[in-house]
């Protein structure tokens, strides 16, 4: 079947849907969509506000993640060249997206970011230290790579590094960010407490801790444990208290190796906790010149035990160089490293120049990250700078990614967020900051209570802003969006997610006059097939977002990886477009059917339906849109997975006292189970039918019935008549 970028219409297929269209014998059920003018839910430019978001790019995706350690330099640019070039370019084009949202994926799994690879070290006879890109474009930079992180103190999160706290190298030591010392923050060092927090996996008897400090060591610190039966992130946050051990209070500390007695019994504890409130600020010895080096903490390594009443130490502890360690979590990490980290294999955050230039941002303004959690605050304004230099349009800048996801404190956020705004608009005056790019909740984003009790990330870091005088630099509030989407029924909860989070985030403190946008995101899974179900999920997902009051939502993978199924376009391993996912064809229905690609205000408004089933579960949803050329477009999803819904269509004008339906010829177009299905097996799996959606016409009116198949996607569009009171 010739794909993709105009529809087309099979003939005995659009005949049958017609007459079922104007005499289904199914009951008819209403749309009613709320047309007031003063009842406009949101207004937006296409153009500008549905998008899609290009992260790294990595070859061999489909590989072992040991595998994938063989992968050359070139394999992995080449790998860029082809996925943003050419026949893939085109087809991604095809799908319909507008502006793009530049993924930091270095952020994630703790690298330091060479956005542009020329530029200068701190300690350049070493070629190690703080590295800091030229803002000045004389080369062009087609590719960017990254540093994973030597005084790195996390065992989990992305990628596959480990911490320097239990690897059993007594020379290797995670140290903090020094951005978030007094010398930095020109506040107390006890207001950005910075900790080290050990996961034994189970309670376990614990009387005991000895810390191998390095140089800085903490002065005033406590040891502490979690009394909550969840664990402390995420569901146990507020579960629990971090309670210090009777013995476990050190003032005015000497570093070395110190042996701590915390308790003259045992207590079964699982998760451990240093917190640290005054540094030494003593030199480390690979740079006593640069500041950074000599202040924060740093430590070698950790053993929690018990210890016996002749002094023998019996560690808890598995020091390994990988995974299997005992886990630990680290309140930040310094952005010190050396030529030698470089990983080409982690795969290319793609080049800034060789991004604008390849077409994929299609010459719109562009959402760009700096890296914040890991980077310096001069490279950030260097990065901008260049940007600017080059005249690429810019719309936003985020500042850092998923800082929740690193366990950071909002207000080490806000501290790091103030230092590169300061950085950013001494070069780019104009620049638009914005943030924290949330990774995926759907609820509140919560951390340890402060003295207040307040756990609210947002609502303290805007709280830091504005006791700074600030909140100025706070253009835009970012957040990613992966709901779970497991069986059918996840389906039903979509619009009620987005509601919920919205609102939680306005509940926060979010200033009503700041934009939010969704720059990432896509149902849990969505890479592990391509089903219809996916498509109906996209279409309530952009639904709901942009009813809930989005300025902007871009979707997540924008890039196909080869070898690998959608979730956009299936690309094989020699870099052939072989499949068209459902959400490829809900895109083109999105982006060219409900909305008209173009830069010119669309009105979206809300609509009610009746139809649902027995347990109250909403089966078909309306989200309807007035366009710039005066027509309306409805998008409906029927997500009824067993039966057709035959529905009538009313615009109710509450103002005029009006109603109004669709008049004359009425444009459909429908995906559904008859027009695409997926069939997995095999390595990619595959679609039959495959495509694409079956466009109809047919006469609009009063009493017309529109049948929408069952778990389908379709639009409506035409013009409506001019009213009955």
């Amino acid at each position: 079947m010739d794909h993709r970028t105009n529809f087309h219409l099979t003939g005995m297929y659009a005949a049958m849907f017609v007459l079922c269209a104007s005499a289904c014998m199914a009951e008819a059920q209403e749309i009613v969509v709320d047309a007031s003018p003063s009842h406009v839910a949101n207004s937006f430019s296409p153009v500008r506000a549905l998008g899609a978001g290009v992260d790294r790019l990595r070859a061999g995706e489909g590989a072992p993640e040991m595998n994938r350690r063989d992968i050359t330099k070139e394999e992995v640019e080449r790998n860029t060249d082809q996925l943003l070039s050419g026949p893939v370019l085109a087809a991604i084009l095809s799908a319909g997206w507008q502006p793009v949202t530049y993924r930091q994926n270095t952020e994630l799994q703790m690298e330091a970011w060479h956005w542009n690879p020329d530029g200068a070290w701190s300690n350049p006879s070493q070629q190690d230290g703080y590295f800091t890109g030229s803002a000045e474009p004389t080369e062009t930079i087609h590719h960017s790579w990254s540093y994973p992180l030597p005084r790195r103190g996390d065992t989990v999160g992305d990628g596959d590094g480990w911490s320097r706290l239990t690897d059993g190298d007594p020379k290797s030591f995670w140290k903090s960010n020094p951005y978030l010392t007094s010398s930095f923050t020109g506040e107390d060092d006890a207001l950005h407490p910075q900790w080290v927090l050990i996961d034994l996996g189970k309670k376990t008897d614990i009387d005991a801790i000895q810390i191998a400090w390095a140089a800085p060591f903490a002065l005033d610190y406590k040891v502490q444990f979690w009394t909550g039966e969840l664990e402390p992130f995420y569901h146990g946050t507020t579960k629990g208290t971090w309670q210090t051990f009777p013995k476990g209070s050190v003032t005015n500390a000497t570093g070395g190796t110190t042996t701590l007695k915390l308790v003259d019994w045992k207590i079964p504890v699982q998760y451990l906790r240093i917190w640290m409130t005054r540094s030494s600020n003593t030199c480390n010895a690979h740079d006593s010149n640069d500041k950074r080096n000599c202040v924060g903490y740093a430590i070698n390594e950790l053993y929690a035990g018990t210890l016996s009443p002749d002094g023998k130490f019996t560690d808890a502890i598995n020091h390994l160089p990988s995974r299997k360690q005992t886990i630990t979590w680290v309140s930040s990490v310094d952005p010190w490293h050396s030529t030698s980290d470089l990983d080409v294999t982690k795969g290319d955050q793609v080049g800034f120049d060789f991004f604008f230039k390849s077409g994929i941002t299609r010459g719109l303004p562009t959402i760009v990250p700096i890296a914040m959690l890991y980077g310096t605050p001069e490279d950030a304004a260097n990065e901008i700078a260049y940007l600017d230099k080059r005249h690429y349009p810019i719309s936003r800048i985020e500042m850092g990614e998923e800082p929740d996801g690193q366990r950071m404190l909002p207000e080490d956020y806000g501290a790091l967020y103030i230092q590169f705004a300061t950085a950013i608009h001494r070069l780019v005056p104009t620049a638009k900051l914005g943030g924290p790019s949330f990774e995926g909740t759907l609820g509140d984003v919560e951390v340890w209570p402060d003295a207040n009790g307040n756990a609210s990330f947002l609502g303290r870091f805007l709280d830091y802003l504005k006791a700074h005088d600030r909140l100025s630099d706070f253009t835009f509030f970012s957040f990613e969006h992966y709901p779970p989407n497991h069986s059918w029924d996840d389906l039903y909860r979509e619009p009620g997610f987005v509601s919920h989070i919205v609102q939680v985030w306005k509940n926060d403190g979010l200033p009503p006059d700041i934009p939010f946008f969704m720059t990432e995101g896509n149902m849990e899974n969505y890479e592990k097939g391509a089903d219809i179900k996916q498509a109906l999920w996209l279409a309530d997902y952009v639904g709901s977002m942009m009813t809930a009051g989005a300025s902007g939502t871009y979707y997540f993978h924008y890039i196909p990886t080869p070898g690998h199924p959608g979730p956009i376009l299936t690309v094989n391993d020699s870099y052939q477009v072989v499949g068209y996912p459902a959400q490829y064809f809900a895109t083109q229905m999105i982006t060219q059917e409900w909305a008209q690609p173009v830069d010119t205000v669309h009105q979206l408004f809300k609509a009610s339906s009746d139809i649902t089933d027995d347990s109250g579960n909403t089966l078909v949803t309306a989200y309807p849109i007035k366009r710039p050329d005066g027509s309306w477009s409805v998008m409906l999803v029927n997500r009824d997975r067993d039966h057709d819904h035959a529905v009538k269509l009313k615009f109710a004008n509450a103002e005029a006292g009006q109603d109004s339906f669709f008049s004359g010829a009425v444009n459909q177009t429908t995906l559904g189970e008859s027009q695409y299905q997926w069939r997995p097996g095999g390595p990619m799996g595959h679609e039959d039918p495959d495509g694409p959606p079956l466009k109809s016409a047919l006469n609009g009116g009063a009493d017309t019935l529109y049948q929408l198949p069952k778990s389908s996607l379709t639009i409506l569009r035409g013009n409506i008549s001019a009213g009955v009171k």
